[in-house]
């Protein structure tokens, strides 16, 4: 049984939502990239910092991944998914360097911690091990956080790791596309539908629906934004279009989900071991620019367009780089299958790697 939230609740939910609303409408003005999803996470990671009560709704950042995944699925149209199934090499090439990558992370995590973090009462190498592997992989935020308690790592730092990754991932490389004027495939940026439907709308809503609700009974990752995306992406590919998403519901998703991600970072999280956000924002940068260059690399393999497998191949979250794909219009299906493929494979293989890199851990 769900319990109504409180009057103080609803009213600080309501503040933040008139904040994110204003700063989007300010970053429209600007002709900023992603002015509806940057706009809202910026000035409420800001003013969260500062010490304001922000608050984020969890039912709205639901509603906000459902409708992303929904929108998604559209751009999945027969040709491209056969284009997408072609490609399933690139894929697995993609998955394994994650894998690497991720594991390099932590590593060199550790190597840059250990000195100071070993000093801490409580901390030791086996609990600093996983805590920096646990950071370093490149997965959802609170999968990792989860997987890394069952190691007893520090979940805080684990946590805050993941959070500033993102944050830094989706900021950063939007402004820098749009600076460079770099652009997609044209074929790949046009969803199956593009007018707006009725009763088309009602049976997508309640068809996507189901399927978040599946994902959710299932205990999947992210099951909002992927039970969505796979049945509308099941109805795209068999060739049955009920209705393009209404661009105002996307706007307002993207929102949501920019005000889930800016209250991660309070007045507390500023002073959460300075010295580790540090240098994961140091070693984040270094991440994109790898990640950057294994995307030269498949860019020449594949002929895609380079900017298409940056997104697809970057540290960030699916539901953001999806949306980078969408509204700059760099490749949608091609983005949403490498980070889709990479969140599943991660799930499921970055605890068994990590119990096979440290042969101690079986026995605690």
């Amino acid at each position: 049984m769900s319990v109504l939230p409180s009057p103080a609740f609803l009213a600080r939910a309501a503040a933040t939502l008139a904040l994110a609303w204003l700063a989007a409408l300010l970053c429209t003005a600007l002709h900023t990239p992603l002015p509806w999803m940057l706009g809202p996470l910026i000035s409420v990671s800001l003013v969260s910092i500062a010490g304001a009560p922000t608050q984020s709704s969890t039912r709205l950042r639901n509603l906000g991944q459902w409708t992303i995944g929904a929108a998604l699925g559209l751009y999945f149209t027969p040709a491209v998914t056969e284009l997408i199934v072609g490609l399933w090499w690139a894929i697995v090439l993609a998955i394994v360097w994650a894998l690497l990558l991720g594991w390099a992370f932590g590593r060199w995590l550790y190597r840059v911690q250990a000195p100071s973090m070993l000093q801490l009462p409580g901390m030791t190498a086996a609990k600093l091990r996983a805590t920096t592997y646990f950071s370093g992989s490149i997965g959802a935020a609170s999968e990792m956080t989860l997987l890394a308690e069952r190691e007893h790592a520090r979940t805080d730092l684990v946590a805050a790791s993941h959070s500033l990754r993102l944050v830094i991932v989706t900021v950063t490389i939007p402004f820098a596309l749009q600076w460079a004027g770099l652009h997609g495939d044209p074929s790949l940026s046009l969803p199956s539908i593009r007018i707006v439907q009725w009763p088309g709308l009602a049976w997508l809503v309640l068809a996507t629906g189901l399927g978040a609700l599946v994902m959710l009974k299932l205990k999947r990752a992210n099951p909002w934004f992927l039970g969505a995306l796979m049945v509308s992406m099941g109805l795209t590919m068999a060739g049955i279009e009920l209705s393009a998403v209404p661009q105002w519901l996307m706007n307002a998703a993207q929102l949501v989900i920019g005000v889930s991600l800016g209250v991660r970072f309070r007045r507390e999280f500023v002073h959460t071991a300075p010295r580790w956000l540090g240098m994961v924002a140091v070693g984040t940068v270094g991440l994109m620019l790898i990640c950057a260059g294994f995307a030269w690399l498949l860019h020449g393999a594949t002929g895609l367009p380079w900017v298409t497998l940056l997104l697809g191949t970057s540290p960030g979250g699916i539901t953001e780089m999806a949306i980078t794909a969408k509204v700059l219009q760099l490749g949608v299906p091609v983005v949403t299958a490498f980070q889709v493929c990479r969140l599943i494979a991660v799930l499921l293989l970055v605890a068994p790697l990590y119990r096979w890199l440290n042969p101690e851990a079986q026995r605690t």
